[in-house]
């Protein structure tokens, strides 16, 4: 299976990419496909339908497309701002959801499995943003596993090496990461009776 990873901030020392690269390997280690995506590679203007007629989609916003068409599943880690969705995601979203030629709206993330984790340097870890984010992902046609992950009091949170600092952190963007991948594996299975064992679902908030 193929998972996109992904961070809701381009920021450089970004907690979110710091969560968001935890969760890639906690999928590698689970044999999943994982590609971790920087979204500041991927600049483009503030979705306008004046440009999209004019020019079609950004290349930057076809590749992304592309990467996100071409995977079974979503990781997301992402800061809220103002309680909301960063604009950055929001933005890159936008354009992706554009059909090109005979597309259906939302192609590339139709069928499309999620999961929600967030970051904060706040005593709430960026909770509020988790269901504007599952609100946003299902109206694109992503389904969003149970449960989330926030990280509060996210500055620090981790080493010098970019790992947790506390153990307890890990073992829920690891469980997490378990769940997506046996959603993922339950979607595409044959015997749905299999579906029964999926890992318990829980809201988690890491310290």
């Amino acid at each position: 299976m193929k998972i996109v990873v992904l961070s809701g901030s381009a920021r450089t020392g970004s907690v979110n990419r710091k969560v968001a690269g935890i969760a890639a390997r906690a999928l590698k280690e689970r044999s999943a496909d994982v590609r971790l995506v920087d979204l500041g590679q991927f600049a483009a203007p503030v979705y306008n339908a004046d440009i999209e007629r004019a020019e079609g989609l950004p290349d930057s916003m076809s590749r992304l497309k592309r990467i996100i068409a071409g995977a079974n599943g979503l990781a997301i880690s992402t800061p809220e701002y103002n309680g909301f969705v960063p604009p950055l995601l929001v933005n890159a979203f936008s354009w992706v959801s554009r059909p090109e030629g005979d597309e259906a709206s939302c192609a590339a993330f139709a069928g499309k499995v999620a999961a929600i984790m967030a970051a904060s340097p706040g005593s709430l870890g960026g909770v509020r943003v988790v269901p504007r984010l599952r609100d946003f992902l299902a109206e694109l046609g992503v389904t969003v596993v149970p449960g989330f992950v926030t990280i509060r009091s996210a500055y620090g949170a981790f080493e010098e090496d970019g790992s947790f600092t506390d153990g307890a952190n890990l073992d829920a963007v690891a469980g997490l990461m378990t769940r997506l991948v046996a959603a993922l594996q339950c979607t595409g299975a044959e015997d749905k009776d299999a579906c029964g064992s999926l890992p318990k679902a829980s809201g988690t908030t890491g310290q």
